[in-house]
């Protein structure tokens, strides 16, 4: 598999986009959007009755193998592989006996208690980002996530999972 992103093979340049951060509408999932977009028909100004898409943003300050990349914008990549299937598992770094892992870190979304909810994304435990960036701008973030085992409702089992423990990913192909 091989993954392109602007800043290191110059494929796909793009950035990662997606909802306000407090927004209750608009998508839910992360957007991977062209440096350079191509417009067709627009209104001149802002409207009322619309979505809106903004820069994504790490919000990693508190977790210190990504502190140095917070508030920095997050490139977007395009992946290719030749092989006919492509399987991301949260909460381990470990493909299946078979499968081929592609690259593991850490899985993301959207800050809890934020807004709408975004999907969940498995970000390279070496992440990139994008040049120049850095202030933090209130985009849809891409927080690391935690498991839960100690609330009464839809608690994951404690003993396997550790509360308040950042998740695992990995992303195979077979």
């Amino acid at each position: 598999m091989a993954c392109y992103d602007r800043y290191r093979n110059g494929i796909i340049p793009g950035r990662t986009g997606g909802k306000w951060y407090e927004q209750d509408g608009n998508g839910a999932n992360y957007l991977c959007l062209p440096e350079t977009p191509v417009y067709d028909t627009v209104e001149d100004n802002v409207q009322s009755y619309r979505g809106f898409v903004y820069s994504a943003e790490y919000s990693t300050s508190e977790f210190p193998p990504l502190s140095s990349v917070h508030d920095h914008d997050v490139p977007c990549a395009v992946c290719e592989v030749n092989r006919g299937k492509i399987l991301m598992i949260p909460a381990t770094n470990i493909c299946p006996s078979g499968w081929i892992r592609e690259y593991y870190g850490y899985l993301m979304s959207e800050y809890y208690n934020r807004g709408s909810p975004t999907e969940f994304v498995c970000v390279d435990r070496n992440p990139d980002v994008v040049p120049g960036t850095g202030d933090n701008r209130q985009g849809v973030h891409l927080c690391p996530v935690e498991g839960r085992c100690d609330y009464d409702r839809g608690s994951l089992p404690c003993g396997p999972y550790v509360n308040g423990a950042e998740l695992s990913c990995v992303v195979c192909s077979k």
